[in-house]
């Protein structure tokens, strides 16, 4: 008989800002402790516009959660008890991120990642394009586009309420006075040099 442990699944949740990835992260944390699972949900210390170890969802749904500063850190306080372990706006987090879930799965635990899967310019944003390919489970999210109102999948990025210049920092923690949900369509970064779109969509 077979008596390797059972590797756990990792499941990534991804998509544009306001496309409700941290309720669908809190949701599955709900119903793995309705299943009475012992659960551990952390967050990175970058991301404090709901306080420091909370996240929250854009329609008021909130969770405690465990402030780290890097992947590592998740193993480093990892709760033995806990068989589902949540990890929230993915994107902050080094490479390493990939090492962590890898660690975890391997103990038979449930990993759950959600993050932003592309920056304001419509590039992979940190780690996730690499959990987006080692996960067992992607969901990807979409949003209302601020613009046309059609199917959104991109987060753009407004500087006093115009488009962001392609070399503006990638990190920038705000919500609806800097960012938007659009679609490829509406989606605009500018050059660096004027005011002429560096491209419009994907």
């Amino acid at each position: 008989m077979d008596d390797r442990k059972r590797r756990g699944p990792v499941e990534v949740i991804v998509g544009p800002m306001f496309c409700g990835k941290s309720e669908e992260l809190i949701r599955r944390i709900r119903r793995a402790e309705i299943a009475q699972q012992h659960t551990q949900v952390f967050t990175h210390t970058r991301d404090n516009r709901y306080g420091v170890g909370v996240i929250a969802s854009h329609n008021g749904l909130k969770r405690d959660a465990v402030p780290v500063k890097s992947a590592e850190q998740v193993l480093e306080l990892l709760d033995p008890q806990a068989v589902v372990i949540a990890v929230d706006e993915g994107q902050f987090f080094n490479a390493t991120l990939k090492e962590t879930a890898h660690a975890l799965s391997d103990r038979g635990l449930r990993v759950i990642v959600a993050g932003l899967d592309m920056d304001f310019r419509g590039e992979p944003f940190g780690p996730m394009g690499i959990m987006m390919a080692i996960a067992t489970k992607v969901d990807k999210l979409t949003a209302v586009c601020a613009v046309c109102k059609g199917e959104a999948t991109m987060t753009q990025r407004l500087v006093n309420g115009k488009p962001a210049h392609y070399s503006d920092d990638i990190v920038l923690v705000g919500a609806t006075e800097a960012y938007q949900a659009r679609c490829p369509d509406c989606h605009l970064v500018l050059l660096d040099s004027g005011d002429l779109p560096l491209f419009e969509g994907m």
